[in-house]
């Protein structure tokens, strides 16, 4: 992702009253990211979370360089990123990947409602096929 002049002019606006990570590490003993953050707050998750993260290995995962403005974490072994105010937010990776992973989620939800849909869909033949355009 490119970051032009102007998105930093405005990110660094926006930062100006947000939190700044001043410590991370990757805590093995309960496989989770720890940042600590400048008013005390320390968000802590699962690396499998975030985008990058999912599949490296705990020494990866030890190394973690904080940006100087205290707003961005990097792992050099796998050149890997996270925007701090992003996490905060609850985004832990580009838009389309986080898509894409709460779409797998909501796919794999089983409720009743879901089930009784299925069977009624199954029913009257299943899902229609999708015609060819041309």
């Amino acid at each position: 992702m490119t970051i032009t002049d102007r998105d930093r002019v405005v990110a660094e606006a926006e930062m100006k009253d947000q939190p700044r990570a001043v410590r991370a590490r990757f805590d093995r003993r309960v496989s989770r990211v720890v940042i600590g953050l400048d008013n005390g707050l320390e968000l802590t998750f699962p690396p499998r979370l975030a985008q990058g993260l999912e599949q490296a290995t705990p020494e990866e995962l030890g190394n973690i360089e904080i940006s100087p403005a205290g707003d961005g974490l990097h792992w050099p072994a796998i050149d890997a990123d996270l925007y701090v105010p992003a996490l905060l937010q609850g985004m832990f990776g580009s838009r389309s990947w986080m898509a894409r992973q709460l779409g797998g989620t909501g796919g794999r939800s089983r409720s009743h409602a879901k089930g009784a849909a299925a069977r009624e869909n199954g029913r009257k033949g299943g899902r229609p096929r999708k015609l060819a355009n041309g």
